[in-house]
This record gives C-alpha cells, sequence and structure tokens, in this order.
C-alpha cells in the first residue's frame, strides 16, 4: 500500500483501517461470517445456507477468510472438518451493526426494503473507493482543503491532478462537498457521520476494545458538518433474529434504530439477494 505524505501514526491508522476494510468488502464476505456468528459449521452445512452459490466458490471465500484471520479450520478427524471465528473474527461482528446505523441515516432511503446486510454491503462499496480513506482522514482533521492539499497529503509520490478522479467519486457518492470548481473540498454530513464506523474500525484493527472508539484521536471529536438528528427509516429485515445477539458497542448518542442486532446475526439461510442497487452516497 502506498505511503502518505501524512505522520507516520496517521498513515499507520489508515492502513489499518483499510487494510481492515479488504478483509469484509469481498462479496459474500459479511453474509460468510454472519452465517458462522453461532456455533462452528461444517463445509456442507454452510454451503447449505448459500444455495445461489455454485460449486467452488464458497472455498475460496473461507480460505481468503482463514488468510485474513477472521476464520478458523479445525480439522477433528479426516472426515470431520468446521468452520467458525476466531477471537479477531467474533470482535470485528459488533463492527457492523455500526455501519447499518450509518446507512440508515445517510444512505438514501431505496426503493424496496432491505436487509442490514444489504445496509452493510452497499456502505462498504463506498468506504473502500480508492484513497477514500485517506482523503476523508484529512478533511476530518483539516475541516476544508484544495485538490492540490489534497494531492500533497494523500499521493505525494503522483501528479497532484490524480487527486481528481477519487475526489470527483466521493462528491458523487455523498461523502464529500464542493461548492464546485476551484473551490475547497470538505467533508459532508455523511463523511462527517463516519466517525463512529472509523473509529472502531481503528480500534478493532489496533487490537484495542471498540470502546476505544470514542477516544480516536480524530474520528472520536464532533466536527460541525454534522447533520442534525434525523429520524432514522428502518426497514425489514429478511433474517429472524436468534435468542441472542452480540451486545452493541456504544460509540455516542445514537438514536436508536427501527431494525434489531439480532436482524444481523441470524443463524437462518438468507433468500437470495436481489440483483445489488447500484451504491452511492445520497443516490445510493
Amino acid at each position: 500500500m502506498a505511503t502518505t505524505g501524512l505522520p507516520p501514526e496517521t498513515d499507520a491508522d489508515i492502513a489499518r483501517v483499510t487494510e481492515a476494510l479488504a478483509m469484509i468488502t469481498p462479496r459474500w464476505n459479511v453474509r460468510i461470517l454472519l452465517a458462522l456468528s453461532g456455533q462452528p459449521l461444517r463445509y456442507t452445512e454452510l454451503a447449505d445456507r448459500f444455495p445461489w452459490l455454485q460449486s467452488g466458490q464458497l472455498h475460496p471465500k473461507l480460505h481468503a477468510l482463514c488468510d485474513a484471520g477472521l476464520v478458523e479450520r479445525t480439522e477433528h478427524s479426516t472426515r470431520h472438518v468446521t468452520y467458525g471465528h476466531t477471537d479477531r473474527g467474533t470482535a470485528l461482528l459488533p463492527v457492523l451493526p455500526l455501519i447499518v446505523a450509518w446507512a440508515e441515516e445517510h444512505l438514501e432511503k431505496p426503493d424496496r426494503p432491505l436487509s442490514a446486510i444489504e445496509q452493510i454491503e452497499d456502505s462498504l462499496t463506498l468506504f473502500t473507493r480508492r484513497h477514500a480513506a485517506a482523503i476523508l482522514w484529512v478533511l476530518k482533521s483539516r475541516g476544508e482543503a484544495s485538490g492540490r492539499a489534497l494531492a500533497r497529503l494523500v499521493m505525494p509520490d503522483s501528479d497532484w491532478t490524480n487527486i481528481y478522479p477519487p475526489l470527483r467519486q466521493l462528491v458523487a457518492d455523498g461523502l464529500v462537498d464542493t461548492a464546485g470548481i476551484g473551490q475547497p473540498y470538505r467533508l459532508s454530513a455523511a463523511g462527517a457521520g463516519l466517525g463512529p464506523v472509523f473509529g472502531a474500525l481503528s480500534a478493532w484493527s489496533a487490537g484495542q476494545p471498540l470502546a476505544q472508539a470514542r477516544r480516536h484521536p480524530l474520528w472520536g471529536r464532533r466536527t460541525d458538518s454534522t447533520s442534525a438528528p434525523q429520524k432514522w427509516i428502518s426497514h425489514q429485515s429478511r433474517l429472524t433474529p436468534p435468542t441472542t445477539a452480540p451486545a452493541q458497542v456504544k460509540t455516542g448518542p445514537l438514536i436508536p434504530p427501527g431494525w434489531q442486532h439480532g436482524d444481523l446475526f441470524s443463524h437462518a439461510t438468507p433468500a437470495r439477494p436481489n440483483t445489488a442497487l447500484p451504491a452511492g452516497g445520497a443516490r445510493r
């Protein structure tokens, strides 16, 4: 991963969060992690929960999640192998409701009800745009910055005009605002609202308790650009709540969402997902 022109500790923080997002963003990874949130499953048991996946598609996903340290493969005997969460994988699960909460407040309301998993998948697409994390970090710390200043900090070894494609994408996604050509860039309300998510991902990737999220030196601070609290519109999940669910990580005063955390951690087989909606900020 290319280094930025930011201080070493900030650069390392961005790199860790970017790496954490890269672990869970690939298609189906979140669904697999949630399917394994109960007791360990054999391969055939897990495959039964994803009947739309063709033969051979699930194994490389599991292999990648094992390599990332989120899932562990336990060989009980030659013919008995199970998959389950590692401690790191289990510790990551409470970050997911924070992503749903952000999506409920800041993403455009869809034409049809979306499950919590679909909200997460839409959101992760935005967070993992190229250079997105570094740009958002700079704008959070500076309040606003010109394209040239962002280029100097985010991609110091590239031509400074290369900053504009990712900037235009973040503006289109609704995470960054600008008054027009030649005007400085700043976080939108949606971008500023990422504090709980990025703070929690930073704490998790550094091996700290998620309660440390609100103490993050950057994302733990409030900004004036944060929008006033709005009434959230909840969407009916297609998943059945389990008897128990991971505890919510509190990162500050939040309006209680309409969905329940149990919606994320059902052990029921999720319905085959519809064709993915175009991801985006204000427009999804």
